[in-house]
């Protein structure tokens, strides 16, 4: 059985082009699997990579949610990409480069959609681009968003705080889940991915894009609530339900306040750890 997306913790790529990798990105852990049709598949590849995306869909089922991510709209390789979407019978569409505008040339009916967010105007438009009928997701394109805005790589990745920010509160505004973030390119430097999720994690992301197997672990650790955060959230609920039973509306535990938002905390966070 496949996952609801607001449960998905990881996204993992995997090339198009590449039926073998594409088999075992499908036969991982990953929570959502994206096979792309765009930066991974050169132009003379494209239409070999759409069938052979539909052959590994056919033949694999897991837990793992499918999505494809298409070209651009407004490309040349954009309407080849939709029209191979009958056969490739995908869970849903990766947007890249996405904005209202590209939204808007897909149309408000069909698949649902995780818009990747890379560019500057794609930040400035977000809450747009959230409240699209079909967007069902965000997530933060780093890489090209960095390029295009001249930003320095920093280990403490506050070069994309005003982007990762604006992503959260638009898709909160939108009522949407919220979003994915960056991919973290060093595939072998795991202490690194995982302060990067966790500063994400701590700006309020609910996941994170991986390019190799070896980053799910990682990124699931980050995104799955501790023993002791499940167990803070139990007594939570259960000190509020106590005061709730005297006609009280607060009441403090362990010395702090809990109050109906530190409640909606609690919940959210035993809705995570049941997945």
């Amino acid at each position: 059985m496949t996952l609801p997306l607001e449960a998905v913790r990881s996204l993992l790529f995997a090339p198009g082009k590449d039926e073998l990798k594409l088999a075992k990105a499908l036969d991982s852990a990953a929570d959502l699997v994206v096979a792309d049709l765009e930066d991974a598949v050169p132009p003379a590849e494209k239409e070999a990579a759409r069938d052979t995306i539909a052959k590994v869909f056919a033949r694999q089922r897991g837990r793992a949610l499918r999505f494809v991510r298409i070209n651009a709209p407004g490309t040349e390789w954009a309407e080849a990409d939709l029209a191979a979407l009958a056969e490739i019978a995908p869970d849903g569409l990766m947007v890249p480069k996405a904005t209202p505008s590209a939204l808007t040339a897909l149309g408000d009916e069909g698949l649902p959609v995780i818009a990747l967010v890379e560019t500057a105007a794609g930040v400035r438009d977000a809450y747009e681009t959230a409240a699209h009928p079909r967007v069902a997701a965000l997530m933060l394109g780093g890489a090209d968003l960095a390029a295009e805005a001249n930003l320095e790589v920093r280990a403490d990745g506050q070069e994309l705080l005003h982007a990762r920010s604006t992503l959260v509160f638009a898709s909160v505004a939108a009522g949407i889940r919220p979003p994915f973030d960056v991919v973290h390119l060093d595939v072998h430097d795991d202490a690194a991915l995982e302060a990067e999720a966790r500063l994400a994690r701590s700006l309020g992301f609910g996941g994170k894009a991986c390019v190799h197997p070896a980053q799910l672990a990682g990124v699931h650790r980050v995104f799955t609530p501790t023993e002791a955060e499940t167990e803070h959230a139990n007594a939570v609920l259960a000190a509020f339900d106590d005061a709730a039973r005297r006609g009280e509306s607060v009441v403090l535990l362990d010395g702090k306040l809990v109050d109906p938002p530190i409640v909606n905390r609690a919940r959210a966070t035993l809705a995570r750890a049941a997945r």
